[in-house]
């Protein structure tokens, strides 16, 4: 790769989120799962080549992070993109179930029960 290969890439995410450096909302994890609305909305501003790009991606439910892969651009990129999308009315977003936090006392005394009989 040549030096200006390199230059150009830096540039390019910073043009594809207008020169915003965070995302204008924080719904989005690596976890994040999100889904193109379908049928598309109609009306509003037209979609950018990169937003149509996660459209495409996002047909079927998609991580963020298998998403920044697929398009081989940084997640805090992708993040910025994604809030325009929800702004836009162009995705939906669920977030991951959480997880209890406290230990399953029944399931943590099957397990010792099982080692104990190894």
């Amino acid at each position: 790769m040549n030096g200006g290969d390199a230059a150009g890439r830096l540039v390019r995410p910073f043009t594809l989120t207008g020169g915003r450096t965070r995302p204008s909302r924080s719904d989005f994890t690596l976890i994040t799962t999100v889904t193109a609305v379908d049928p598309q909305p109609v009306g509003g501003p037209r979609p950018q080549p990169e937003h149509t790009r996660i459209l495409r991606l996002c047909a079927k439910p998609i991580v963020v992070a298998e998403l920044a892969t697929g398009l081989d651009l940084p997640v805090s990129v992708v993040a910025i993109m994604l809030c325009d999308l929800l702004e836009a009315g162009r995705i939906t977003v669920r977030q991951p179930r959480l997880i209890s936090r406290t230990p399953d006392l029944d399931l943590l005394k099957k397990v010792r029960d099982g080692l104990g009989r190894l």
